[in-house]
């Protein structure tokens, strides 16, 4: 079976290097990484993955921008989105769903089978 493609999208390269590592580790993977928005639209244009994690408070163009510009693409409507965020308030959950985002986890990540079972949910 194919591996399936993850875009991570951080622009704390700690943070990337980890959800990198623990992606790999959770399945058959392809891992992408992008540091910010504008990054990561050029990317997933190129690459399509199958599924896109996205920071939404980073420099250049931040996730909620990203992922609205996405979804006004062909490729990148229905395209699953999750997004990651370090300001874990109940506004921000709902931004990122008003901006097309399909789930929501907040950073520091201290449970990794949450994003597990979100990323296999969305990936099926």
């Amino acid at each position: 079976m194919e591996a399936k493609k993850i875009l991570v999208v951080e622009d704390n390269e700690d943070t990337r290097e980890i959800l990198f590592y623990r992606l790999k580790n959770m399945g058959n993977y392809d891992v992408v990484l992008a540091s910010n928005g504008k990054e990561a639209l050029e990317l997933a244009a190129r690459s399509r993955p199958d599924l896109i994690i996205m920071d939404l408070k980073m420099p250049v163009m931040n996730g909620w921008e990203a992922t609205k510009l996405l979804r006004l693409t062909d490729w990148g409507k229905d395209l699953p989105v999750i997004a990651l965020t370090a300001q874990a308030m109940e506004q921000d959950e709902e931004k990122a769903l008003n901006a097309g985002c399909n789930d929501y986890i907040a950073k520091p990540i201290m449970d990794y089978n949450i994003l597990k079972k979100m990323v296999e949910k969305l990936l099926k």
